[in-house]
């Protein structure tokens, strides 16, 4: 029995350390974590920046008609979010970034948040962010608009509570107010709608970490990780539709996924007011809340509970 027993064990360990490595050879990597001058030094803990794309690459036009995503060429950022995962294994932070937060772009003057990743992608947007929130960037990872759709399939969907009805044939959904399984295209749908609110980006940015949050904890369980059927086609899924930088691998992916097990601090970087600057509609931030904001993060320190925004 105990002969077995090692036998089994010893099994197991050349499975995972073969899934391991067949995991890391498939991982996608883009250049977007670069040195310059000025920047900020490391800090405890891991920050990573999390960018949805609207990038419509490996779509066909059948999905995409589906999907209601349209068949605009190019990639635009349309989800930006700072997760910090502390040293001591406490609650990780979720930081919204809104996309039409006002910053000052190196080169380019002062813009759009999502303008940086249109004027020099990955490396110009993590730039970015790290002067105005003088926290270095540990890792950066992308998903489209296909690879968010494969990844929820490949968990067998995902439970999202929703607050209201909401009916919206340009994002192709009709939900109903109370908690419900999403598949991929429903879950799209649901984050990319405007439909809701008197301010709908910032809705969206509400929605987009109550969905993050929830696929990551899905992720997470036994009962994916440990279920082949439904483990290696998400491992498949996410490989195929993630880019991260090139510092990152399957262990920080698995180690990002098991922080995010419980439930995260989830908020948005306050917003101090919403003018017209150059005939587009900008945020501004709130300065003294915003730096109090990513000082604690910096510090490895619970956020200030008069900070955190819904």
């Amino acid at each position: 029995m105990l002969r077995v027993l090692v036998i089994l064990v010893a099994l197991l360990l050349v499975l995972a350390t073969a899934g391991y490595f067949w995991i890391n050879s498939r991982i996608n990597s883009v250049e977007s974590l670069t040195d310059y001058d000025g920047r900020p030094a490391a800090t405890p803990g891991e920050d990573w920046l999390l960018v949805g794309s609207d990038s419509r690459a490996g779509l066909s036009a059948a999905q995409r008609k589906k999907l209601r995503t349209g068949s605009a060429v190019g990639k635009r950022t349309d989800t930006m979010m700072l997760l910090h995962i502390p040293s001591g294994g406490g609650q990780p932070t979720l930081v919204s970034l809104p996309r039409d937060s006002y910053v000052p772009i190196d080169g380019h003057g002062k813009d759009k948040l999502n303008a940086a990743y249109a004027f020099g992608g990955p490396t110009l947007l993590a730039k970015t962010v790290e002067k105005v929130t003088d926290i270095r960037i540990d890792h950066y990872m992308e998903i489209g608009f296909g690879g968010f759709v494969g990844i929820v399939d490949a968990i067998g969907g995902v439970n999202i509570c929703v607050k209201q009805n909401i009916k919206d044939p340009k994002a192709g959904i009709n939900l109903k107010k109370g908690c419900q399984e999403m598949d991929g295209g429903t879950a799209l749908g649901y984050v990319r709608t405007r439909k809701t609110g008197a301010l709908p980006d910032f809705d969206r940015t509400q929605r987009q970490r109550q969905f993050f949050s929830a696929v990551v904890k899905k992720v997470a369980t036994p009962g994916v990780l440990l279920n082949p059927f439904q483990s290696i086609p998400l491992a498949m899924s996410a490989t195929d539709s993630v880019a991260v930088d090139p510092g990152t691998g399957a262990f920080d992916l698995l180690s990002l996924g098991l922080a995010m097990g419980g439930s995260p601090v989830t908020t948005a970087v306050p917003v101090g007011s919403l003018p017209t600057i150059n005939g587009a509609s900008v945020v501004k931030w709130d300065t003294e809340k915003a730096l109090r904001l990513f000082k604690a993060l910096a510090e490895d320190k619970p956020v200030p509970e008069d900070v955190l925004t819904k």
